[in-house]
């Protein structure tokens, strides 16, 4: 759970900034989907700069929680917006990538794309239902960020095939990994 982790300890290093920087946290959040749907463009063309935009949308996208924290701007539609941008942005990339491989005619690669993203899905479903339900999802292998990170170090190295396959794996292990994690608070 790197995002968690990573941007509770960025707080303090870039409150400063985060204080200089004038902008609300939900137009940093939807700067950052519009940065990543333009990454998901670029995928199938130029993967290579596609990985470094996307980590400036990685960014904003982890930046947008810290403005809130340390402005006192945290609201429920701020986390809403977000997790809803986030959900459209992981669609957006993991079609781009699987019209990508299909494109290099690789369909078999297209299909495990989509699986990647059906899991993806699921992983963040499972904590979303998990917490509605009045339990605490903190466990896993891999949520969001560490996909993005995998993504984007797939899109720069050219090593995108493996890449996927480290997501589908990761992202499988964490739904099972939540499954059991609600069987043992509900049950």
């Amino acid at each position: 759970m790197l995002g968690e982790r990573l941007g509770h300890h960025l707080d303090r290093p870039l409150r400063s900034l985060s204080f200089k920087i004038k902008v609300h946290p939900n137009l940093i959040s939807i700067t950052g989907f519009i940065i990543t749907l333009f990454s998901a463009f670029l995928i199938p063309i130029f993967p290579f700069y596609a990985g470094i935009v996307l980590c400036i949308g990685g960014f904003l996208d982890m930046f947008d929680g810290i403005i809130a924290r340390n402005r006192n701007l945290v609201s429920s539609f701020g986390a809403f917006l977000d997790s809803t941008l986030d959900r459209l942005s992981d669609g957006a990339l993991f079609t781009a990538v699987a019209v990508s491989f299909y494109l290099k005619d690789s369909p078999t690669y297209s299909f495990i794309t989509l699986l990647s993203l059906i899991f993806s899905f699921l992983v963040s479903y499972e904590r979303a239902r998990i917490e509605g339900l009045g339990g605490h999802c903190r466990v896993g292998l891999a949520e969001r960020p560490e996909r993005i990170i995998l993504l984007i170090t797939g899109l720069i190295t050219g090593y995108l095939q493996p890449a996927i396959w480290i997501i589908l794996i990761t992202s499988l292990i964490t739904a099972l990994q939540r499954g059991y994690h609600a069987w043992k608070l509900f049950k």
